[in-house]
């Protein structure tokens, strides 16, 4: 028997137009669409429009909602992912002569100057990352879903998901190697 969704008294909720139902789903899963959006765009503003959209489909969709067909956490994930896919599909690079300048919130300008390095660097390798091995790493990794509902998501077998994985994690193990070694 399939696993029960949380979320789905909450939806069922959201459709009557419960508005506490919606600020309950809000809290529930915007940190986590945030996080998602971050990572696959690069940008928090672009994030925070991404995830906005995306709530907007659920309010738009919460009444034709049918339980049982899909976890809705597993469909949410995918509504973002798609939104991520469209943002960046639009995009076009914009070259400048200078990086803009960034305000450090760390209490160490050093460690924070690392930790930016840091961060920059394995963003840097997870954008040379092919389209299909990042969308696994983040859901796996940074979005912490398991390696079913990853692969729910993104409509691939739990093996093909596992292969994304694998070579991901090769791509960025090598790309990364000198970080490593300091």
């Amino acid at each position: 028997m399939a696993e029960a969704d949380p979320d789905e008294e909450l939806l069922a909720r959201v459709a009557d137009g419960d508005p506490a139902a919606v600020r309950a789903l809000v809290g529930r899963k915007l940190p986590r669409l945030m996080s998602l959006g971050q990572r696959m765009l690069g940008e928090a503003a672009e994030a925070e429009d991404m995830a906005q959209e995306a709530f907007l489909r659920v309010w738009k969709q919460a009444p034709r909602w049918k339980p049982g067909q899909a976890r809705f956490d597993t469909w949410l994930h995918r509504v973002a992912l798609n939104l991520c896919y469209d943002r960046l599909r639009k995009r076009r690079e914009v070259v400048t002569d200078a990086p803009p300048e960034t305000a450090d919130p760390a209490p160490s300008a050093e460690r924070g100057l690392e930790a930016q390095d840091t961060a920059a660097q394995v963003a840097a390798a997870m954008a040379k990352l092919p389209e299909r091995q990042r969308e696994a790493i983040v859901l796996c990794h940074y979005q912490e879903l398991g390696n079913i509902e990853a692969a729910a998501v993104m409509g691939v077998s739990v093996e093909a998901l596992e292969s994304l994985l694998g070579r991901g994690r090769r791509a960025l193990r090598a790309s990364l190697a000198d970080m490593v070694e300091r």
